[in-house]
């Protein structure tokens, strides 16, 4: 798992250059080798304030009381035992005027003093947003105007003053004691008008040589900033592609960590919505762990708690098993996102101890992906290997039962003694052997062996998800597929409950996600997906999970309908429909799950 071999930086020609950006060059170009932070040599835990507010997809804005709230919250679950380190300043912090130099008003009647001064009070390390290069809510800065692109919605990095500017205000910033820079948005297409004729790979290749060298530079004279990557630096963030490599591992050299997408639902149905977002993240980090990224500096931006757009308002959902997949994953930087008002102090002391856990099982570097593909429905989990013993964290995405070995790390180390059932969804009992772990569908668990098989480490049941005792899938008759609808029959079986799976795929094959429409006006997602369950001349009660807006989109819809009221045999009719305005066939499958 160590960093990818080292490349010399590629030099870069600029017509219109600062003294600032020269001198970061040079002072970085021999310098690239420091490729983490002096402060990130072991596992970190950030929080990051976004989530709380939205302003992408949301109405809730950030404001400096809100920003102190959390701060006090932070506090409070400190007092618990949570170990919080750092506290980063999300997006829209900012005047729109102010070239990243002012903070807003009157958001910030006092500008970041007061927050500062706070993060200094309880030893957390400040961090700030900003967009590498993309206007995102911001007017250009006078000292940007020769690096705009023609459209003027973006600046060149390798031509005009922004880059020297740029790096201005992250010394600036880092004066007043930010210690954590996230970067996000980066746009390297973007050109000056007169250089936007040169070849699209040559505009790239100087934007990002441009950036890399200037970062190692600021490195070189910062070794405890923190860097972190974010939009635009890579990565294919879908779960039905083949994996590939597809991240320039280059950004290692500079950043700290990269982070493989925002939260999302997975283009793997599931009943429970919570569940599907768990699977997407499992999978990108699956994804940039298969082209090269060392685990330890995957940033899967979860967990993600709020009532706003960007957290799909799940609130606290799940959130057990989202923080403990999180752990799992091995990565040092272990983000924890939105409103910890939403964790009493009894939540604060189980996450204390799940970090108490986790975190020293991280910084022994020895976390394995284990099982299939999380994105292809194939059971699949994370091993970290411990001085005397082994933690598993294993999920079965698929509408059935299924078995996940345990044996990967074996031939390292004997496990001692037998394993125990550390965390598991409601529901469904797994049934643990020796090597392997059986588990319903939809169902995360947690198995220790050795020392972490102590009772000690018993962390509970998850109560919102539960996953049924038994499911097994129904004949279909009078299947009938037309655009945007798939109608079929079936016979009743005894009991229990019906579980209606429609999946939503493109003329090619591909699944088709529907997002409601466009902002502001986006629906929520039950008024594009319909899932009907007739029984005879009345409509079943259907019970679903995705009613709600999904800015990142969903190209399923699972329901469930009970049985109670229905003889065993009687026929039901199934019909399913999509209001999505794009081309698109319906897949159905139905389950009876007790």
């Amino acid at each position: 798992m160590a960093p990818p071999p080292l490349r010399s930086p590629r030099l870069f020609t600029a017509s219109r250059c600062t003294v600032a950006v020269i001198a970061a060059i040079l002072l970085g170009a021999g310098r690239l080798a420091a490729r983490v932070s002096d402060s990130f040599r072991e596992p970190l835990v950030v929080y990051n304030n976004w989530a709380a507010y939205d302003e992408l997809s949301d109405k809730i804005q950030l404001t400096e009381e809100l920003a102190l709230r959390q701060l006090r919250e932070i506090v409070r679950l400190r007092a618990q035992g949570v170990r919080i380190d750092a506290y980063v300043m999300d997006a829209y912090w900012f005047a729109r005027d102010g070239g990243y130099r002012a903070w807003r008003r009157p958001h910030w009647p006092d500008g970041p003093d007061r927050w500062l001064a706070a993060c200094r009070e309880h030893d957390l390390r400040p961090g700030l947003w900003f967009s590498t290069n993309n206007l995102s809510q911001l007017d250009p800065f006078p000292a940007w105007e020769n690096s705009l692109t023609r459209e003027r919605n973006a600046m060149c990095l390798f031509d005009g003053d922004y880059l020297a500017h740029l790096l201005g205000s992250l010394e600036l910033w880092y004066g007043r004691g930010v210690r954590i820079f996230k970067f996000d948005f980066a746009k390297f297409t973007a050109a000056t008008p007169r250089l936007a004729d040169l070849p699209r790979e040559e505009i790239i290749r100087r934007n990002e040589t441009a950036w890399r060298t200037a970062l190692a530079g600021f490195r070189a004279g910062h070794p405890d900033a923190i860097l972190q990557a974010y939009n635009g630096y890579g990565g294919d963030r879908g779960t039905w592609r083949p994996f590939r490599q597809d991240v320039d591992l280059r950004w290692l050299e500079v950043f700290d960590s990269l982070y493989s997408g925002d939260p999302s639902p997975a283009d793997v149905p599931a009943m429970n919505f919570a569940r599907s977002v768990d699977i997407f993240g499992d999978h990108k980090v699956r994804r940039y762990a298969a082209s090269g990224v060392p685990l330890e500096r995957i940033d899967s931006c979860s967990p993600m708690l709020g009532a706003t757009a960007t957290a799909y308002w799940r609130k606290s959902t799940g959130w057990k098993g989202m923080v403990l997949l999180n752990l799992a994953h091995g990565s040092w930087m272990n983000l924890l996102y939105g409103d910890l008002a939403l964790l009493n102090n009894d939540d604060a002391r189980w996450l204390a101890r799940a970090q108490q856990l986790f975190l020293p099982l991280q910084a022994l570097g020895r976390t394995y992906v284990i099982g299939g593909v999380p994105g292809q429905s194939e059971p699949y989990g994370f091993a970290s290997l411990g001085e005397a013993g082994a933690v598993y964290t294993v999920v079965n995405p698929a509408q059935s039962v299924a078995t996940v070995t345990l044996s990967r790390l074996a031939q390292s180390q004997p496990r001692s003694g037998t394993g125990r059932v550390l965390f598991r969804d409601a529901g469904f009992v797994p049934v643990l052997t020796d090597d392997t772990i059986t588990l319903g569908p939809e169902q995360m668990a947690v198995v220790g062996f050795g020392r972490y098989a102590a009772p000690d480490y018993d962390f509970g049941e998850q109560a919102d998800i539960v996953i049924p005792a038994r499911i097994a899938p129904l004949p279909l008759r009078n299947v009938s597929a037309r655009p945007h609808a798939a109608t079929a029959t079936i016979s009743a079986p005894a009991r229990g409950r019906l579980r209606v799976v429609m999946q939503q795929l493109s003329p090619a094959g591909e699944p088709l996600r529907s997002r409601g429409g466009e902002k502001p006006v986006r629906v929520s997602l039950d008024q594009i997906f319909r899932i009907e369950v007739r029984h005879g001349d009345r409509l079943l009660p259907v019970a679903i999970t995705y009613d709600r807006r999904v800015w990142s989109g969903l190209s399923w819809a699972v329901g469930e309908a009970d049985l109670t009221a229905v003889n065993p045999g009687e026929p039901l009719a199934i019909r399913c429909t999509s209001a999505e305005p794009q081309p698109a066939t319906l897949k159905l499958d139905v389950y009876h799950v007790e």
